[in-house]
């Protein structure tokens, strides 16, 4: 059961990560900006982790170090897939972000820690980029989405960042939850004046639902799963987890909405699955 835990943990993440694009998706179309789900996320997650923050032992990492760990899923991660999902929809926006998770983590491995990744895994990434590609063939890209898509990447980019930073200073979910909203907090609260906010006019109920999907569920209960993946499996294998979350999208909407899946969507499940499973059946591990 022990061996089985980090799977499970990035199994969760995956959910969880699934369901973060619908609420977003929904927060930024509501009347809350993107500025006011940001300062909701990481002010709930303070809040949440308060009592081990008091206690937190402040000198065991530099200040480049504790910037590093936050921002890379703190608010500049959060902003950029925000404003993104402003013109993609949630689906495209899994595949944008998710889908290069394994080429971005990868090569993040390969230059930083000189990991030698045999062909056969190699294949499984190139295969699950181009599964999530077909997933989204059946719909609609439009050049206005654009620009949407390139803020999505540079939060892709930035998301790599923090993965490789949680494996390269072997960090435990315990600090990361206490670093992450801790720093962004200091930072974000004093530039959330200047951004355009909605907050004080926004309804109770949208409010609630960020604060505590985004304070809670992602910035403390995935956050814990994804470090402690992390730490056990790897950057790689965990970036290859998330790159199922618009797999799981599209069967969550089969299952609980109803609603059909295309052909695309199917080749991309098959692809993913099959992608998957070349990867696991590769002979070198990647840790």
């Amino acid at each position: 059961m022990k061996k089985a835990l980090p799977f499970l943990a990035a199994a969760a993440v995956v959910c969880i990560w699934s369901g973060w694009l619908t609420i977003s998706r929904y927060g930024v179309q509501s009347s809350l900006e993107p500025a006011d789900i940001t300062l909701l996320r990481y002010w709930t997650a303070l809040i949440v982790v308060l009592p081990v923050a008091l206690r937190f032992n402040w000198r065991r990492f530099s200040c480049l170090q504790y910037l590093v760990i936050a921002l890379g899923i703190g608010f500049p991660y959060t902003l950029l897939s925000f404003w993104g999902m402003e013109s993609v929809r949630a689906a495209h926006t899994g595949v944008v972000v998710n889908g290069s998770l394994p080429v971005l983590g990868a090569l993040a491995s390969w230059f930083l820690f000189r990991q030698k990744i045999s062909m056969g895994r190699i294949t499984a990434i190139a295969i699950l980029f181009a599964a999530n590609l077909v997933m989204s063939g059946g719909s609609d890209w439009r050049m206005e989405q654009a620009g949407g898509i390139v803020l999505l990447l540079i939060a892709a980019c930035v998301y790599t960042v923090h993965m490789t930073s949680i494996r390269l200073w072997s960090l435990s979910w315990q600090e990361v939850i206490v670093i992450v909203p801790v720093v962004n907090v200091l930072l974000f609260t004093p530039l959330w004046p200047f951004l355009p906010s909605a907050l004080l006019r926004s309804s109770w109920q949208d409010i609630a639902v960020q604060a505590l999907y985004q304070g809670v569920v992602v910035n403390v209960v995935a956050l814990m799963c994804a470090t402690y993946s992390i730490r056990h499996l790897g950057t790689v294998t965990v970036a290859l987890f998330m790159a199922l979350v618009p797999v799981t999208t599209a069967l969550l909407a089969w299952l609980l909405l109803g609603e059909a899946l295309n052909n695309w969507e199917l080749a991309g499940i098959g692809g993913c699955s099959f992608g998957l499973l070349l990867y696991a059946l590769a002979d070198r591990k990647i840790v």
